[in-house]
């Protein structure tokens, strides 16, 4: 009697492994733990996630809300780009605030986009359904889009890890969650 083999299926990478390079920025503005991965396709364009250990993503968080008003006269929301230039488009440093993340348990924490460059949008999903940054943080819960300029997209990585450096990074860390 023969007996049937499966054969395992293949694996198809996310879109977002096939055809995007992560960059990581530990431990942004000092804090601990507090995490970036940003995603560039080859035509530049970076998407700002969260790292599997930033603390909102780590067991018994709930968001509560993600506000994209920066200050009184700033929100990511009032973000209304058009044309080939790109133009209305609000002009990010590394450092700049994207959101602020507000958990059930209290705590704050702010996004920064890691990137110089122009704000493309603002993910309204997350938004809407804030879960989704905790159920797909690499896929569907991003939560900005950035357009380096075109002379400083060679260098905008410099100071950021690759996945390699940044796994090395969090072998050392023992008070954050590692992947």
């Amino acid at each position: 009697m023969a007996t049937k083999h499966k054969t395992a299926e293949p694996v198809v990478p996310l879109f977002v492994d096939r055809y995007f390079i992560h960059w990581y920025k530990a431990d942004v503005k000092g804090k601990s733990c507090e995490d970036h991965c940003i995603p560039q396709h080859s035509n530049r364009i970076c998407v700002t996630t969260l790292t599997e250990s930033h603390p909102v993503l780590q067991s018994g968080k709930t968001i509560k809300s993600i506000p994209c008003q920066i200050s009184t006269n700033c929100s990511r929301l009032q973000n209304k780009v058009s044309g080939k230039c790109k133009r209305g488009a609000q002009f990010l440093t590394e450092l700049a605030p994207l959101c602020k993340i507000y958990c059930s348990d209290g705590e704050a924490y702010t996004v920064s986009s890691c990137v110089r460059g122009c704000s493309m949008e603002v993910i309204e999903n997350i938004l809407h359904k804030p879960s989704i940054l905790q159920e797909k943080p690499s896929t569907e819960g991003y939560i900005a889009v950035e357009l380096p300029k075109f002379e400083e997209s060679k260098n905008i990585t410099e100071g950021l890890l690759t996945q390699k450096q940044y796994e090395e990074v969090m072998v050392k860390m023992d008070n954050c969650t590692t992947f």
